[in-house]
Order: C-alpha cells, then structure tokens, then sequence
C-alpha cells in the first residue's frame, strides 16, 4: 500500500494467494522452484495500469522476492 500511496491510491482491501511449487532438487532434498501470486484489490485513486504496474514494482522490490531470487515468481493481480 506504501507504492500505491506514492502514485495518489489508497488501499481498500486485498487478497493476496500464494501458490507455491516444491520438488525433488536432486540431491535428496527439495527445492522451492517456482512461486505464483495471485493478488485481487480494492483500490481508490489509480487506474488499472498504474495499479499494476504499481503491483509489479511491489514484487521486484519485496524483501522475499529478493531473498528468492533464484526462484521463479509470477504474479496475477487484478482490480475488485
């Protein structure tokens, strides 16, 4: 909500869902090789493409994305 408040938008609700894939690595462990976000909002203020650019830029510059950069993170967001 912090992006969203820098582009004029305020955050009404969110749902946010993560579908998260883990399979063998090869080495007798597992491995978290894929991550699919799904986020619906509510927001005032913005339209459609700022939002989701907004949501876009929240994914790269999370502190998680970051520490998971190896791994492969979608995202699907769309307005209520």
């Amino acid at each position: 909500s912090g992006l969203l408040g820098k582009e004029g938008g305020t955050l009404q609700s969110a749902e946010v869902q993560a579908d998260v894939s883990v399979n063998p690595d090869g080495e007798g462990g597992l491995v978290i090789d894929s991550i699919r976000l799904t986020l619906t909002a509510e927001v005032d203020g913005v339209d459609e493409q700022t939002f989701l650019a907004t949501a876009e830029k929240a994914k790269q510059t999370c502190p998680v994305s970051k520490a998971l950069a190896g791994t492969t993170i979608t995202l699907d967001a769309s307005l209520a």
